[in-house]
């Protein structure tokens, strides 16, 4: 073989039943290891027994280090015994897997090894990195076994940097009990400062972490080069075990068969599914009747099932015909072939470019049909992909590349026909359908997906409806969507995981890259998925020390234990310091954090990782709920049996509420029971704000008793009858049964009236009941505000009332529309008209003003109301300030009512009548002493108008403001 042949320093360990040689540098006379040649050494050693393996690789130093290894024999002259050790591997660093050291096992023709991954953290301090050669023994258990010396090729050992190995021996040493790490002391400025070793072994899937803290240097410290370090326990994690298997893939011998293209595998099992794997190989890979060999992890995921191999097709010679697959598990020796024989070419056989390879299942074929929908500019030049999920699996991401029917694919009204093979799915539940986002015009409006069997009829079809946009600048701005075939339960059934990615705050931090997550839980996996649109809306993402936010709507996956990140390594600066990422599922009231702490770049640490598996350090309950988000200010909020939600705002990228259109809006809150009312407005803000609201569909997915079908079964004396009968053809006797299940229950709230300042009755929010609602109805009231007589009573501030009965309350309404020009003037009656469902006996009222003008302070007599159903008038004194500079400074009161001789005696003797109001509503109140602890965080201060909601079972305090007060927005603690 050309260049085979090496001038490096050779060194081989033998290992045998009682020890080993130790590391020995072969070397001789004459020149050693050339192209073709046979050399022979003589070592003396004491007896080792029966032989086991041997550790050989060389120093790469030399100006044509790499080096091809038929085998090695070993004749040991003592006891009689020929060993030979087949290799026929590279050991180079620019060829096969990079490795210039291999443990080879007597007799084994494939790698035996178990993988170690070793990450190695320089310190912080000056003059820390070092250009000597750094090497690592791994000791197991008691000391009885050990990995013998490992030399860290390929590693920068700089300052503050962590560089990662794969180290690969055939000893199963996990948990270690020490590691001795070293350097040769052989470069200008040799000494090293190592901070700590971390080792991860997936077969055992323990991560342990050995810190030093010290100098390896003859002129630093103590002197020493070479350290033992021991365990810090408290650090140990617990990850997935993943197990060695040797894969071997087998190009076909015909002409144009190789490919450059990078290649992707993932295997399904009777337990699950791997990873997608990449196939990373240094040496020309995938050539014309080649074989080529790779070392691959998997969890367990049972008896292998199928396999999914696919390339990318970006390369100009990409295409390539696979002969076959062989996976071999190496601790156990089982092994599976699968026959393949096709082409993966846009340009031949069916022109797919992803192939599954079944085991035991057969291959089939299914028909997509993709329907763009006929609004304007509903068309894309995107590449568009698409995943059918059944019971039985997925066929992965397939790019939708030759549709069957129509030249240009995705134009407004298409209705394209794609074909996809794939190892049967059973019955198909699900589709993820999106396109990459690239090209000026990429927004698409999908109106449905239909799906069936190739040689099914049409009416065989699912249907999937989406009727949305797939667009960043439209809808929620998703380029991906899952439908299900019920379009109803489409955003109940799915789970909305909010990610909150840090980039970190160290120099050249930020990414160009495009970043895709992967999150794994204990229902199941999602796809590898691009973060394309945040949250946040920030022009730039990924920037030094900034949180990007993404909302990723998916089936629920349940308990999240790890999660995959990484980017796609483009742009002109691709590198990306990764400081964590954190997950909020506001539906399962969970938070999870992932610490990360580290490089994904080709220029950083170990100048491979461009992503990172991490599991999670923290987790927390969620005390609140986050909902969806819009650009227009519209507003709900939802009452039922077992309380009321938060008021929730409707958001999303589109221009919302246009004529003769129907928005969809996920709202994530607590559960109200069965609903009852809503209120719905919006804020009155921006030109032509007026909105005539048709109607409010809420749908929400609970649990309920279903009936269902189930065959009987037959008795054998029912078999014997209807064997002397004739054959007829009769239906299949059922009988009813009830189960519980996942069901989609509908509230619908009829409107059709204008809600806007310049129609109708003017007002801006509207209290709605669900078309079925015979016991409530909507109720008028009539509050009158009586403003004090005293000096500065009067008030020009926005002032707003919730008025709280048996029923619900009015929520928050500011009183607008009075029977004076100017309203709440010194000794005035102000009437407002208030329109809501009935409150039944009113209980309470909290009123407000927002300080807003210059002289706002103002004296509130009392608020009466007339409940206009059954002529009721309810009496709530106050007879005090709502001003920061007055009273207590507070800007809201609560008044409780009180009856009308009450009223009549506080003419009589105002003093005494003051008296027992205060004392009646503090009865009717709960006193709640806040006290805020702020940090000491340098400009932590504020002048802003701070407020505060405190949420109970039963009800909050609405917002609390207290915008004369100058406290620090760095909020250390809160007391309560």
């Amino acid at each position: 073989m050309k260049g085979s042949g090496t001038d490096a320093d050779v060194f081989l360990n033998i290992f045998g039943e009682t020890g080993d040689t130790g590391e020995r540098r072969l070397d001789s006379d004459k020149d050693n290891f050339e192209r073709g040649s046979e050399d022979k050494f003589t070592i003396e050693a004491p007896n080792l027994g029966r032989l086991r393996k041997i550790t050989i690789g060389h120093n790469n130093r030399g100006s044509s280090a790499g080096w091809f290894l038929d085998k090695v024999v070993i004749d040991d002259m003592g006891n009689k015994e020929v060993y030979e050790f087949p290799v026929n591997r590279w050991f180079a660093m620019d060829e096969c897997d990079g490795k210039i050291q291999r443990d080879v096992l007597v007799g084994s023709m494939q790698p035996m090894g178990i993988i170690y991954n070793v990450q190695v953290m320089t310190g912080d301090v000056r003059g820390a990195g070092t250009n000597s050669k750094i090497h690592m023994v791994m000791h197991g258990a008691k000391g009885i076994k050990n990995s013998g010396k490992v030399f860290l090729e390929g590693g920068a050992f700089e300052r503050a940097l962590i560089d990662i190995f794969n180290v690969e021996i055939c000893e199963l040493i996990s948990p270690l009990s020490r590691v001795t790490i070293g350097h040769d002391n052989g470069a200008v400025g040799a000494g090293w400062y190592c901070e700590k070793v971390v080792i991860y072994c997936p077969f055992t899937g323990i991560e342990q972490t050995f810190p030093c803290g010290k100098w390896l240097d003859e002129d630093e410290g103590d002197g020493l080069i070479e350290r033992e370090l021991y365990e810090m326990v408290s650090l140990r994690q617990k990850k997935q075990k993943k197990y060695p298997w040797s894969l071997w893939i087998w190009t076909s011998d015909v002409k144009g068969a190789g490919t450059d293209a990078q290649v992707f595998l993932q295997i399904y099992g009777e337990k699950g599914k791997s990873d997608e794997i990449k196939l990373e190989n240094n040496s020309d890979s995938f050539e014309q009747a080649q074989l080529d060999k790779f070392m691959i992890e998997m969890p367990d995921i049972g008896k292998l099932l199928k396999l999914r191999i696919w390339h990318e097709k970006r390369h100009p010679f990409s295409g390539w015909h696979l002969a076959r697959v062989t996976l071999l598990k190496t601790l156990t020796m089982e092994k599976y072939s699968f026959q393949c024989g096709r082409w993966l070419d846009i340009n031949e056989d069916d022109n797919e470019i992803v192939r599954d390879v079944c085991f035991p299942f057969s291959v089939i074929k299914y028909r997509v049909t993709i329907c763009t929908g006929n609004v304007s500019g509903s068309g894309t030049d995107a590449s568009v992909f698409l995943n059918v999920i059944g019971d039985l699996g997925d066929t992965g991401e397939r790019l939708m590349i030759m549709s069957k029917n129509n030249v240009n694919k995705f134009e407004k009204g298409n209705h394209d026909e794609f074909l996809i093979e794939s190892v049967s799915l059973g019955q198909v539940r699900r589709v993820r359908v999106g396109h990459d986002g690239r090209g000026g015009g990429c927004g698409w409006f999908l109106d449905k997906v239909m799906v069936r069997e190739e040689g099914q009829p049409e009416s065989m079809a699912i249907e999937f409806p989406c009727f949305r946009w797939l667009d960043r600048n439209e809808d929620d701005g998703q380029i991906v969507r899952e439908l299900v075939p019920d379009g109803d339960g489409l955003r109940l059934f799915n789970v909305g995981y909010h990610i909150a990615i840090k980039t970190g705050s160290v120099n050249g931090a930020s990414s160009d890259s495009r970043v895709f997550v992967k999150l794994y839980g204990e229902k199941g996996d999602t796809n590898k998925m691009i973060l394309a649109v945040s949250d946040n809306d920030l022009r730039n993402y990924f920037e030094t020390a900034s949180t990007d936010i993404f909302t990723i709507d998916t089936f629920d996956i349940g308990r999240i234990n790890r999660l995959l990140i990484g980017h796609t390594n483009e742009g002109l600066r691709a590198g990306w310091f990764l400081d964590s990422v954190q997950i909020s599922v506001p539906v399962h009231g969970m938070q999870y954090m992932f610490p990360s702490h580290r490089w994904l770049c080709k220029d950083e640490a170990d100048g491979k990782c461009l992503w990172v598996e991490l599991y999670s350090s923290a987790l927390r309950d969620l005390s609140s709920v986050r909902c969806a988000g819009t650009n227009a200010n519209v507003f709900c909020q939802m009452y039922g049996d077992e309380g009321k939600t938060e008021v929730l705002s409707l958001q999303s990228r589109s221009n919302n509420f246009e004529r003769g259109t129907t928005e969809i809006f996920k709202m994530e809150a607590q559960d109200v029971g069965k609903i009852y009312k809503i209120r719905i407005y919006h804020d009155g803000k921006g030109v032509g704000d007026g909105w005539f609201l048709e109607s409010v569909d809420i749908k929400r997915l609970t649990m309920a008793m279903v009936q269902v079908e189930v065959k009987k079964e037959e008795t054998k004396k029912d078999k014997k009858k209807d064997k002397k009968k004739k054959k007829k053809e009769e239906e299949e006797e059922v009988e009813i049964v009830e189960e519980l299940q996942e069901v989609v229950e509908t509230f619908t709230f009829p409107c059709n009236r204008w809600l806007a300042r310049d129609e109708e009755d003017g007002e801006i929010v509207v209290e709605l009941l669900t078309e079925d609602n015979e016991d409530l109805e909507v109720n008028s009231y009539e509050v009158h505000v009586f403003t004090g007589t005293m000096f500065g009573a009067g008030t020009d501030a926005n002032v707003y009332i919730n008025v709280y009965g048996e029923t619900g309350d009015t929520g928050e309404r500011r009183l607008r529309k009075s029977n004076n020009l100017n309203k709440f003037e010194k000794g005035q009656e102000d009437i407002f008209n208030i329109t809501a469902v009935d409150l039944g006996i009113l209980k309470k009222l909290r009123i407000r003003q927002d300080n807003s003008q210059a002289s706002a302070g103002w004296f509130l007599d009392r608020v009466e109301i007339v409940d206009n159903k059954d002529d009721t008038t309810y009496f709530f004194p106050c007879k005090r300030w709502l001003a920061i500079d007055e009273d207590d400074g507070q800007l809201a009161r609560e008044l409780v009512p009180v009856d009308e001789a009450f009223m009549r005696k506080g003419d009589d003797d105002e003093e005494d009548s003051e008296a027992t109001l205060g004392l009646e509503q503090k009865a009717m109140s709960t006193t709640y002493t806040v006290r805020i602890k702020t940090g000491d965080k340098k400009y932590a201060g504020t002048d802003a108008n701070c407020f505060m909601t405190l949420y109970g079972t039963k009800d909050d305090t609405g917002n609390t403001f207290r915008p004369g007060e100058t406290i620090r927005v760095f909020l250390n603690t809160l007391f309560i």
